[in-house]
């Protein structure tokens, strides 16, 4: 969790409800407020020319959303949209900002944790331009697995589908099916039960 919950709480934010598809802030809206995912979970999403979505990011449990852009004067270059029954905690900027004014501890812990986003993301972009496929999903599942306590061999489970895994990168589904079984088989991963472990 980024910040405490009965702290967000405490400076006046609600808790409201989403179902799958609902959309959080749509891509080209003014940032308003901070965003705290409680359950469930958002995908950051962005759609080319031709129509075909691209995923930035899946958010889940604990994670906030797209809020380095309320210390900047931005439209949010992204939608959230909801994949699964959440639960988000809504602070008015305002609000976020006085809260970190009269709580330094917690500004330092976010601007550490937005830096460890940065520099992943850094990386991430680094192997999306790699021409191998092996390159770009081991890139993203590291990622994901950066926000794990747990950080031995296969103590993480993924918590994407092919299809998302897929839209992340930038490739067809049936690639990311055959590389995630080639992965395998060089013990760079876990298949259990469908599930990927890395």
């Amino acid at each position: 969790m980024l910040i405490d919950t009965d702290l967000l709480l405490s400076y006046g934010a609600k808790e409201q409800s989403f179902t799958p598809l609902e959309i959080v802030f749509n891509e080209g809206s003014t940032p308003r407020y901070y965003y705290q995912i409680v359950k469930g979970k958002i995908k950051l999403n962005h759609y080319n020319g031709d129509g075909k979505e691209l995923i930035l990011a899946i958010l889940t449990s604990g994670f906030s959303v797209c809020e380095l852009l309320l210390f900047i004067d931005k439209k949010y270059p992204v939608n959230a949209v909801v994949i699964e029954e959440c639960k988000i905690l809504k602070l008015p900027k305002t609000d976020f900002e006085k809260m970190l004014d009269e709580n330094h501890t917690l500004s330092r812990d976010i601007n550490k944790f937005l830096s460890e986003r940065l520099y992943y993301k850094y990386i991430m972009l680094e192997n999306n331009l790699s021409t191998h496929a092996e390159v770009r999903i081991l890139g993203v599942l590291d990622y994901y697995k950066s926000f794990s306590p747990n950080q031995t061999l296969y103590s993480y489970e993924v918590l994407l589908t092919r299809q998302q895994l897929a839209s992340m990168i930038g490739m067809r589904v049936e690639t990311v099916i055959r590389t995630v079984k080639k992965l395998e088989k060089q013990n760079k991963l876990e298949i259990r039960r469908g599930k990927i472990y890395i």
